[in-house]
């Protein structure tokens, strides 16, 4: 924002804080270290494309059962290649058959949403889009978020972003997609994410409640993330620097990291005899 000092970033506070480190390390033995391994309610809709109401909250645990699978083995697999090779002999009459089937199929999968049978949902939405020509490029839009939709509600939370994320780039408008994806990115703890498509939906419709709220509500929680991973990384590096120095007898106590005010950048500072 402007008017505010730059904010350094954690690479360049490890590269500030490492750097002397570093210098009474050399002769020493090469150290394998081991790794650390690393909300809200979905909206209201309610339309003849997309009748059900409150799409609803996943569960804290994504069970995700099939990103390990290649795509093209996967049920619900839509191959645009062979679309694409499909719709070369179509005449416009064959387009508007196919397309008035992949309706027929669309509403089916809209009714089994509605008796929350997710499953079937997904199964005939993903026919609808093995069905649909790539001509109608909205058509397939709705598909893919309706899908998410029901994958959503199956916590398949990483697929229903591809869908989501595949039915905006059918339709640069979808407001729907754009709504239900970032309250997706919000479970899924992507908040930078999340805020980007509150903010766009904003330009899409400066009205919208629930992306007024959410880019109020969403700056302090990431800045609150970001302060708590910076200090989680500094602890890290005072152990591995205490590990790294205890040889020498020294430890990071004996360092003092102090900030230039004019440039917002970090230097290390030698302290014998820290108290």
């Amino acid at each position: 924002m402007e008017g505010e000092s730059k904010v350094p970033s954690n690479e360049e506070i490890i590269q500030d804080l490492t750097k002397d480190l570093e210098k009474s390390c050399v002769d020493e033995k090469n150290e394998t270290l081991g790794k650390d391994e690393g909300k809200g309610d979905y909206f209201k809709v309610k339309s003849e494309d997309d009748p059900w109401e409150n799409v609803g909250k996943g569960s804290e645990e994504n069970s995700e059962t099939c990103e390990s699978v290649p795509p093209e083995s996967r049920d619900d697999w839509v191959d645009e290649e062979a679309l694409k090779d499909r719709e070369v002999s179509l005449s416009e009459e064959e387009k508007e058959k196919l397309r008035a089937d992949a309706e027929e199929l669309k509403n089916e999968g809209n009714s089994f949403f509605k008796s929350s049978e997710f499953r079937e949902a997904m199964v005939k939405y993903t026919q609808a889009l093995q069905t649909c020509p790539l001509a109608y490029p909205k058509d397939r839009a709705i598909l893919f978020a309706n899908r998410g939709a029901a994958r959503a509600k199956c916590d398949e939370r990483t697929s229903a972003i591809e869908d989501c994320s595949k039915a905006i780039e059918l339709n640069s408008t979808y407001l729907k997609a754009y709504l239900r994806r970032a309250q997706l990115y919000e479970q899924e703890d992507k908040l930078d994410e999340a805020l980007a498509d509150f903010k766009k939906i904003l330009e899409l419709d400066p009205q919208n409640t629930e992306a007024n709220h959410a880019v109020r509500r969403l700056p302090p929680l990431i800045d609150e993330r970001n302060e708590k991973l910076k200090q989680e990384m500094l602890g890290k590096l005072k152990d591995l620097g205490n590990m790294i120095l205890r040889p020498f007898g020294l430890s990071t106590e004996n360092f003092k990291m102090e900030q230039d005010p004019s440039s917002g950048g970090y230097s290390v500072k030698f302290n014998q005899n820290p108290s």
